[in-house]
């Protein structure tokens, strides 16, 4: 048994030595940290009030918004969905997309309301100068 346990840690500690990740991170993204501190600031709660709201001490929500504390994911989304956004699986090469349509959406919201708008049709609106066309 010893020597089985023996043989595992050499085997993990020659990879750190390669740079090997380990599974688990150290903190979440600083810029997920910033998100969820804004987003709670933005309802108007301390980490009191939220911690509150999902039955947790403050000190783990401090904890979490400074980088001390790693979340489990189910408490991770009832944080984010507690503070009106969710958590999406989005394939790779969609994030770009995703990213410009939150971006339109908090200029939108930072503006007022904004237009409605396809998110397929181009806009035509610069482009008058052109004969309608017929879509399929």
């Amino acid at each position: 048994m010893f020597v089985v346990m023996y043989y595992i840690v050499s085997f993990m500690i020659m990879d750190e030595k390669k740079g090997v990740k380990l599974l688990r991170s150290k903190a979440l993204p600083a810029e997920l940290r910033r998100a969820l501190i804004e987003t709670r600031q933005k309802h108007g709660w301390s980490q009191r009030d939220l911690a509150s709201r999902l039955g947790i001490g403050q000190r783990h929500i401090s904890g979490i918004e400074s980088g001390k504390i790693v979340p489990r994911y189910d408490t991770l989304l009832e944080m984010v969905r507690m503070l009106d956004r969710d958590l999406i699986m989005v394939p790779r090469a969609l994030i770009p997309v995703v990213q410009s349509i939150v971006r339109d959406h908090h200029k939108d919201q930072e503006g007022g309301e904004g237009e409605e708008r396809s998110l397929y049709a181009a806009d035509r609106d610069n482009d008058s100068s052109q004969e309608p066309r017929d879509e399929v």
